[in-house]
């Protein structure tokens, strides 16, 4: 039950291919950290307003959060980390003069986290 978060500089608009990206990343989790193709959400998050440094223009960030349930080992957790950014490079094509800064991580779910699906 993934719940995956991607937030991305607004710059990457026509340069990131989101529809691509979500069941390659949901597939990726499946194999990395045991979890139901079928339970995999994401949601994207456009940033108007990205800096990197001092530096207000040049740059574009991803930034991938994936929500596990408790009780998955350090190193379960930090396998999908660290597929994030090279699956990233697949789906994001920055125009010339962007730096990309893509980064991911992985927390646990609050024990008080329900869901349904209707």
């Amino acid at each position: 039950m993934p719940q995956i978060t991607v937030d991305y500089s607004a710059t990457l608009d026509d340069a990131f291919d989101r529809a691509g990206f979500a069941p390659a990343r949901h597939a990726e989790v499946v194999d990395t950290a045991a979890a139901r193709i079928g339970a995999g959400k994401t949601q994207f998050r456009r940033t108007e307003d990205t800096v990197a440094g001092a530096d207000l223009h040049g740059h574009a960030i991803v930034h991938v959060t994936i929500a596990l349930p408790a009780g998955r080992t350090d190193e379960t957790k930090a396998k999908p980390t660290e597929a994030a950014p090279e699956l990233l490079k697949t789906y994001v094509k920055p125009a010339d003069g962007l730096e990309l800064h893509a980064s991911a991580a992985v927390r646990d779910l609050d024990t008080s986290y329900r869901k349904f699906e209707a």
